[in-house]
């Protein structure tokens, strides 16, 4: 298959990158203001993405996963510049994605791309298939005007559309055929990076084999490189090369796939990964039920974000926030229960100065 038929200009780009990660995210950060309802003014934040780290080599699959609510899709968003950053640092094929101007940013745009969730809210219902795949193909100038209708057929013949789609409209499409088209639209635009964002959580089963089936067939093909946002586990264990895991905004444990769903370290992603349901009646499942609910991104816990919840609990998760540190090669996680003696001692003083903080204004109050 001719790889030019998606990569016309980004080929050049991708072979020319000396640099193995196509993506490096940095410590970063993304909190929304809490308004007060008159004046307006920031009472607080919620603390979506809460110092998030992580690289992604070439023509590789990250996948994300952790809870509804943890952080996800808002960690992804950034990343693509959908929405600006509070801190950190997203370097994209060397280039500091948040440091682009407005033209800067408008050309390299169409290298990262996004499949969205929901395949039925994401198209619009006033187009034609065909137009929505060809829309941003005509404003970026992917390929010249005489080129054109012969690149749209061809993109859909690759995400399995066949061409006479082209005039239909999306509510005359299933979910699977509507995500296929979405698929198309980032394709069609040569990518080198693609954010799926839960992709296949609103397909059946039988569906999500097919599009995830293409997703993989499409990265062999033509190179791209995926961050694979999902929480259905058996999905990002088939189809990820590495994986994140995420609770309340921060990441707490990342190692390649094998590696992480063999060995576990984070007692989070054990309880998470004991709920990954096995299709054989006679093997018990040692599920691990997680006490309470997940606190609120606006107000989260001291020390151990997970602290309320972990049944490891000590008294330095209350106070102390675990150091990112790799425990095997490649294997990094983020707990209190894999520390050394220097990250002891570091943890303790950061305890002995947050209780010394709560006792000062009680010790005011008593002498007021």
């Amino acid at each position: 298959m001719n790889k030019r038929l998606c990569m016309p200009d980004a080929a050049a780009a991708g072979a020319s990158a000396q640099n193995e990660n196509i993506l490096e995210v940095k410590n970063l950060v993304k909190w929304f203001p809490i308004k007060s309802s008159f004046f307006k003014k920031t009472i607080g934040n919620v603390k979506a993405v809460d110092g998030v780290s992580f690289n992604i080599k070439r023509r590789q699959t990250m996948g994300l996963v952790g809870e509804s609510g943890c952080g996800k899709s808002t960690c992804g968003r950034t990343i693509l510049r959908l929405q600006e950053k509070t801190s950190g640092d997203v370097i994209f094929d060397g280039q500091d994605v948040f440091a682009l101007s407005n033209d800067e940013l408008r050309k390299m745009r169409p290298r990262m791309q996004l499949v969205f969730q929901d395949p039925y809210s994401s198209l619009s219902p006033r187009l034609p298939v065909g137009e929505i795949i060809g829309e941003a193909v005509r404003e970026h100038k992917i390929v010249p005007s005489n080129e054109y209708d012969e690149y749209i057929r061809r993109i859909m013949e690759v995400c399995g559309l066949p061409p006479y789609y082209r005039e239909r409209y999306p509510h005359e499409f299933s979910g699977g055929q509507r995500q296929r088209i979405c698929i198309a639209r980032a394709l069609a635009l040569a990518p080198e990076f693609i954010v799926c964002d839960e992709p296949v959580s609103a397909l059946d089963v039988s569906i999500q084999a097919q599009i995830i089936n293409l997703l993989e067939q499409l990265q062999d093909d033509f190179g791209l490189t995926y961050l694979f946002i999902s929480h259905d586990l058996s999905v990002v264990e088939h189809i990820s090369d590495t994986v994140g895991v995420m609770y309340l905004g921060t990441m707490v444990e990342y190692a390649e796939t094998g590696q992480i769903f063999a060995n576990p370290l984070n007692p989070y992603t054990k309880a998470l990964f004991s709920a990954i349901p096995v299709p054989d009646p006679s093997f018990k499942l040692n599920r691990i039920i997680l006490k309470g609910s997940i606190p609120s991104p606006a107000n989260p816990p001291k020390g151990c974000k997970f602290h309320t919840r972990c049944e490891h609990c000590m008294e330095i998760c209350k106070y102390a926030v675990p150091e990112w540190k790799e425990v095997e090669k490649g294997h990094f996680c983020a707990c209190h229960l894999y520390n050394d003696a220097e990250a002891n001692a570091k943890a303790s003083e950061e305890m002995a100065k947050a209780r010394a903080s709560e006792i000062e204004p009680v010790k005011a109050e008593i002498e007021l």
